[in-house]
């Protein structure tokens, strides 16, 4: 090991004496809350964006490619995104939150410290994925009913896509290394370009043009690999710029466990908590079954508007991560506090907002995916009933992501468990024993979303005050000398 791989090495196992904070770290640190929220946030939106369209594009290119092609990609479809929410929220939430408490106490070497240890976590897990998905990926798509030409298809387009998943995991961790530092609009960039990649890549190799043979569904998974990684290649150049504020220095780095410790223990978490997000609705749709063709479509189709309040709450959500990060590890920890009550309302109220508008108006986002009238009266009852409630989901999710930056979210998960396990039961019980149908079935959902608010609130308000001596240490920091300072 060479002198500056042992002063590193040190310096992170030691804890790096702090330095001057960067000026984005600064801005963090001391601008005005409100409006630096929505400053980090504003890009993300263009993520949302991206996903959206992403997710619309490959729907429709597959369904011109024939009824098979379409089921057969449908049933991979949950595992691909899977992988991308467990690594851009999941896992990447633990990077971001790791990398900002690093950067907020002013241990930039900490920091680079952790990039390369984010980056070791996305080839591994990305390993694991790639031969689980590999082995059992044919039994698993023919339990969920495919046969045929409808398995050929799932295989054709998850084998591509299996075999190359590091791409999805490496460009959203390395992403979420670039925002943890405050920079959300590099990432934000970068993913909507290699989305667009990705629909003009996918629709000259899916139907082929010129010498480009046309590949079908493999095709689909081909566009996805090649133009991720084409954009994991730009924010690991952009990284390895001397003037980044975190730097990916390779050569020589040497692999702590306690520095991977810090990314999984809010990272694993993370995880989990995406998957419970995605079984709630897969368990509430087979729940819903019991009520009938109408209600269960009706049911699965008012619920995909959750699928796009999740990543509007992301888009908030790292921004959040940043700002309490960068506080919490600068032990400024009353601002830290204010910045995740302040996200979580923002977060509440944007999706409360949505869930009242379609509360009001269900059969216009019914009408976008069906004419059928009784699946649409049904579609739009849930939403009546469970669209006043996305407020407190917007609560949850605010409020979840806050406790990433603090780096304390085990709390905040088992919220978002005990949601499910209280809309699994009294939906059921709403079915079986009251006889209270779909109304009651509605209402059971509902009531899950307002306990996950009330359970995320108690645990932010459960997270331990700092001991004096840290209290103190701030007051003599935030002296009107210094705060001076930062703000020239």
């Amino acid at each position: 090991m060479d002198n500056k791989t042992a002063s590193i090495a040190a310096g992170v196992t030691l804890g790096s004496p702090p330095k001057a904070p960067a000026a984005r770290t600064e801005r963090l640190l001391t601008a005005p809350i409100v409006p630096t929220l929505l400053r980090l946030a504003a890009p993300n939106v263009l993520n949302l964006l991206a996903i959206v369209g992403m997710i619309t594009f490959d729907g429709i290119f597959m369904g011109r490619l024939g009824a098979d092609a379409l089921a057969g990609v449908s049933l991979v479809f949950p595992f691909v995104m899977f992988m991308q929410h467990a690594a851009a929220s999941g896992m990447g939430g633990g990077v971001s939150s790791a990398i900002a408490r690093a950067l907020g106490a002013g241990q930039r070497d900490r920091a680079n410290a952790l990039a390369i240890h984010a980056l070791m976590l996305a080839i591994g897990v990305s390993a694991v994925a790639t031969a689980s998905m590999l082995l059992c990926g044919p039994a698993v798509y023919r339990a969920m009913g495919g046969q045929g030409p409808v398995l050929t298809a799932a295989l054709a387009y998850s084998n591509v896509v299996f075999s190359g998943v590091t791409a999805i995991w490496a460009l959203n961790i390395v992403a979420s290394i670039v925002r943890g530092t405050g920079n959300m609009g590099l990432p934000a960039a970068v993913i909507v370009g290699s989305v667009l990649a990705h629909v003009v890549l996918s629709s000259t190799v899916i139907f082929g043009w010129g010498p480009v043979p046309a590949l079908g569904p493999a095709g689909a998974g081909w566009g996805l690999i090649i133009s991720f990684s084409a954009g994991t290649a730009v924010l690991l150049a952009a990284l390895r710029k001397p003037t980044s504020l975190v730097t990916l220095q390779l050569r020589g780095a040497s692999l702590q466990w306690k520095l991977f410790a810090e990314i999984l223990k809010v990272g694993v978490p993370g995880m989990c908590n995406v998957a419970l997000t995605n079984l709630s609705v897969v368990i509430l749709t087979g729940i819903a079954g019991r009520l009938g063709r109408e209600t269960a479509i009706g049911y699965a189709l008012g619920a995909r508007l959750e699928y796009i309040l999740i990543p509007l709450a992301f888009g908030f959500g790292t921004a959040i991560v940043a700002m309490v990060g960068t506080n919490w590890g600068a032990k400024q920890f009353e601002r830290a506090r204010r910045i995740a009550w302040v996200g979580g309302a923002t977060v509440a109220l944007t999706c409360g907002g949505i869930g009242l508008f379609f509360g009001l108006f269900g059969e216009l986002w019914m009408g976008l995916f069906t004419e059928d009238a009784g699946i649409v009266r049904s579609g739009a009852s849930y939403l009546a009933i469970v669209g006043p409630a996305y407020g407190f989901y917007g609560l949850g999710m605010g409020l979840y992501f806050a406790t990433q930056g603090l780096g304390q979210v085990l709390p905040t998960v088992a919220a978002n468990g005990a949601r499910f396990l209280f809309s699994t039961a009294a939906g059921v019980a709403a079915i079986v024993w009251l006889d209270a149908g779909a109304t009651g079935f509605f209402a059971a959902i509902a009531g899950g979303f307002l306990l996950y608010g009330v359970l995320t609130v108690w645990a932010l308000l459960a997270v331990s005050a700092p001991p004096a001596a840290a209290q103190s240490r701030i007051r003599s920091r935030a002296t009107p000398a210094r705060l001076s300072r930062l703000r020239r």
